[in-house]
């Protein structure tokens, strides 16, 4: 049972301070206007609020003229994960398509163009970027979204990211801390659990959040996973050992400690959200994130009368509370003076290649991250209509399934008449009949995690050798067909790519 508060008290502000909550809708809701007023300091977009760039930068309009300093959050990470392209597919490749490159400057001008972008649209808070170290090839959760598996890596391009975005007033959160990338659990569904020492853990885990912090960044995210090494007993969102002791005490971070969502289930599943609220703050965290999932008036109210009960049972020191609130405040004073200094210079917004300055530079880079690997036999650019089979997995939470993939719809713009299909099951007589006397491009996306689409390859390869084949999640299994193009990532823009190479063209 809540205590139901009233007023704008200290306490019930700082309550609602610490709140990144979420909505439903591509307008700011009457109740999400109310509570800013009241307090609420943080406003989350996923991209059920989000249409184009000019309803984008009216809907956080909206919000600051209700208070000028409110924060306006959003998981883009580009690649696979993007709010701001949600159903086109974005216009910047993911973080491993980066890390394959290697070229921390094309890295840096990335983050800076999706840092404009954002800022344009008065977006001041990225949850990104991911600094897992995908030490796990068969990370169910992570994959394309981390730079790669060696530490030094993606430190490297960490702080790259890190500075693109930050150099145009947009705030790093970096994430998921401790590392999140030796895991086989999603932590979206169940909690991950990470059995290393902690001499493995300071040389390969924490390495991108030393460089991060050196850098700069302004925000940490936490992970919803069981560090055993630390805490064998609490997640690492509630872990005062982990936040406290290991985050701020040794690695010296400062700035806002952000929890991944709360309503992900390898919190809420044993302790829910307002239980799992109350221990994240105690533990040292200064900002709930909750909204991917549960994104209503209840939730906010819920979670401050937990806050607020909280103290007034001794449960959480006030103290506590009102370090995480300010925080939060510092924060959002950091970035509103960057906003006021680049308003003039921030230029408009650009949802495609080539409207922007500098706004190609997605297609550059996805261009750069195309690996192109020959068959037995040379290949010749396809001329006619090919047939795309699409063998499609359960798409990861974070991802999720509403943006599209492939590359079928670039190639039906350079190739008319190309067909496409897709197969969850590895149906590959359904593919031939479909093909017909077509040649068959088969995408993948994590093939070396999939038997069944392994499978699938082999039987279609077996029938028709000439088949192309394009991956792309990780390229962890043996390049094969008459073609294999590795293009590290999904996006929209990494479909573009490898259809120019199967066309041979690059208009």
């Amino acid at each position: 049972m809540t205590t139901l508060v009233t007023g704008t008290d200290t306490l019930t502000r700082d309550a609602l301070t610490v709140l990144q909550p979420g909505f439903v809708g591509t307008t700011a809701p009457d109740w999400l206007l109310r509570r800013i007023g009241e307090g609420l300091s943080s406003v989350g977009l996923f991209g059920r609020n989000i249409v184009d760039p000019e309803q984008l930068a009216a809907l956080t309009a909206r919000l600051r003229a209700e208070r000028d300093d409110v924060l306006v959050a959003i998981d883009e990470e580009g690649g696979d994960v993007t709010r701001l392209e949600v159903n086109q597919g974005s216009s910047f490749p993911g973080n491993y398509a980066l890390g394959s490159v290697d070229d921390v400057e094309l890295t840096r001008a990335v983050a800076r163009e999706l840092g404009r972008r954002l800022a344009a649209c008065g977006v001041d808070l990225n949850w990104a970027p991911s600094a897992d170290v995908n030490s796990n090839a068969a990370n169910p959760v992570i994959g394309v979204r981390s730079f790669g598996a060696d530490p030094d890596l993606v430190a490297r391009h960490t702080v790259a990211y890190v500075d693109g975005l930050q150099g145009v007033g947009v705030a790093a959160c970096t994430k998921h801390f401790p590392g999140h990338g030796d895991t086989s659990v999603d932590s979206h569904h169940a909690l991950p659990r990470i059995d290393v020492d902690l001499d493995t853990l300071h040389a390969r885990e924490l390495v991108p959040f030393r460089a991060a912090i050196a850098a700069g960044t302004k925000a940490v995210m936490s992970a919803h996973i069981l560090l055993s090494a630390l805490d064998p007993e609490r997640p690492a969102t509630l872990s005062p050992q982990i936040l406290t002791g290991l985050l701020r005490r040794e690695l010296g971070f400062e700035g806002l400690i952000v929890t991944d969502g709360m309503e992900m289930r390898a919190v809420a599943a044993t302790y829910g959200i307002e239980r799992g609220s109350v221990l994240a703050i105690a533990a040292g965290a200064d900002a709930i994130c909750v909204g991917g999932g549960l994104a209503d008036e209840d939730t906010v109210l819920r979670l401050r009368d937990a806050l607020v009960d909280a103290v007034r049972t001794g449960e959480l020191p006030e103290e506590r509370l009102a370090d995480a609130a300010a925080r939060v405040r510092a924060l959002a004073s950091w970035t509103q003076a960057h906003r006021a200094r680049g308003a003039a210079s921030v230029p408009g917004a650009a949802s495609q290649e080539g409207t922007a300055p500098g706004a190609d530079i997605g297609l550059v880079a996805a261009r750069r991250a195309l690996t192109v690997t020959p068959g037995e036999r040379p290949y010749t650019p396809m001329t006619s209509a090919p047939y795309v089979a699409a063998f499609t997995p359960v798409a990861n939470f974070a991802v999720g399934d509403e943006t599209p993939w492939g590359i079928a719809a670039e190639l039906e713009r350079l190739l008319p008449g190309t067909q496409t299909g897709s197969y969850a099951d590895g149906s590959v007589d359904a593919v031939l009949a479909a093909a017909g006397e077509r040649r068959i491009v088969a995408v993948v996306r994590d093939a070396h995690r999939h038997p069944w689409m392994t499978a699938a390859l082999d039987a279609l390869l077996a029938a028709r050798p000439d088949t192309v084949v394009v991956e792309m999640g990780l390229d962890e299994a043996e390049p094969r067909g008459a073609l294999h193009l590795a293009t590290h990532g999904a996006a929209r823009v990494c479909g573009r790519a490898a259809a120019e190479a199967l066309a041979g063209t690059t208009s």
